[in-house]
């Protein structure tokens, strides 16, 4: 007999809780929850706004005529959390501990699988889940040093989107996910490249660390003496330039903008600025895929790019020139977390492949 899930998927950001039911793969309604800067001004921590976002996902809920009793499972987006491999994970008390403490560090994600655990609960006990977290790290051991023991790499990065886009240009190709070498290139406001050898992600470079290509926002790898001599100048305060390298760096540093359609609009008015900078951040992505082959041995079934910017052919067609050589290139554009979030489920309530405990993982 064919068994059919109902599924809740939460998505919590700064400003707003996204949610969705899906009735399998198919989605039965989808809502943005945005929360004004008032609204959360009253929490002194993210932890501190579970019961603020979860009453507004409950009383959505029954606006749109879905009792918590219809649910099969909850699905959280996954937050900062200790290292671990990629997957689908139970959600269960380490991971709420750590989480509601903000052990790892805080951030918005962090209520995901705090809300997807109360809810389940209050559902009748139904499974809570998180998929692929941003923590993902499946290093490879020789990809984790640097010229400092002092400081290691880290996996950090758009490791939900990565692996689901990663896993349709297997299915597309014929095969599955861990039987493929596949590059894949996440373009947003920040950039990751990761090199992705049979279902495992074995070297990517750490966007939030200020590694790799420079985004719209992002200024990505600078020179380090340089960097020093910055932050040492007595110019600029240390939160300062942390807003140079993240946020104020990248297209807006060059252009002004953070907005990839307005640079194209400049450019097609003939700015030279705008098409350096431009250039520039597609050289440095075509650059870091080179490193990802490298990582792979040169044995690349696809070079994959997805993510916001990959709507523009302009910059995909930028990269694809510049590394077609490598393999052939596939464009994926956007990025659908709570499709992600679903799949993640789905696989594990199908008996496709278990479901990851997190209390044993990275020990």
């Amino acid at each position: 007999m064919d068994l059919h899930h109902r599924l809740l998927i939460i998505n919590p950001g700064s400003t707003s809780t996204k949610i969705a039911v899906f009735h399998d793969d198919a989605p039965l309604f989808a809502e943005t929850l945005r929360h004004g800067s008032a609204d959360l001004a009253r929490f002194r921590t993210v932890a501190a706004q579970f019961s603020f976002r979860r009453d507004l996902i409950l009383q959505a809920l029954e606006g749109h005529g879905v009792p918590l009793g219809s649910l099969t499972a909850v699905v959280g987006r996954g937050g900062l959390l200790r290292p671990v491999a990629g997957g689908t994970y139970r959600v269960d008390a380490a991971m709420l501990e750590e989480l509601s403490q903000a052990v790892h560090g805080e951030h918005a994600s962090n209520l995901g699988a705090l809300l997807a655990h109360d809810i389940a609960q209050a559902a009748g006990g139904v499974p809570a889940f998180i998929v692929d977290p941003v923590v993902v790290d499946e290093l490879q051991p020789v990809a984790r040093l640097t010229g400092l023991p002092e400081m290691p790499r880290r996996s950090i990065f758009h490791a939900l989107n990565q692996k689901a886009v990663a896993r349709r240009a297997a299915d597309d190709l014929g095969r599955r996910y861990t039987e493929v070498n596949l590059i894949v290139a996440h373009l947003g406001g920040g950039i990751s490249v990761g090199a992705h050898r049979r279902g495992r992600v074995i070297d990517v470079n750490n966007a939030l660390d200020g590694e790799g290509p420079m985004s719209p926002e992002r200024a990505g790898t600078v020179p380090s003496l340089g960097l020093v001599s910055l932050a040492f100048s007595w110019k600029h305060t240390l939160r300062e330039v942390g807003r140079m390298l993240v946020g104020q760096g990248g297209l807006v540093a060059h252009v002004g903008s953070n907005d990839a359609r307005k640079v194209e609009e400049r450019i097609a008015a003939g700015d030279q600025v705008a098409r350096a900078a431009y250039e520039a951040m597609a050289y440095q992505v075509a650059k870091e895929v080179g490193r990802a082959a490298v990582a792979l041995e040169g044995k690349v079934d696809r070079i994959v790019l997805t993510g916001g910017l990959a709507h523009s052919s302009l910059l995909t067609g930028w990269i694809a020139e510049q590394v077609g050589w490598i393999a052939p290139v596939a464009v994926y554009p956007g990025e659908d977390e709570m499709a992600a979030l679903v799949s993640g489920a789905l696989r594990v309530l199908r008996g496709e492949e278990p479901a990851g405990e997190y209390r044993e993982a990275g020990e």
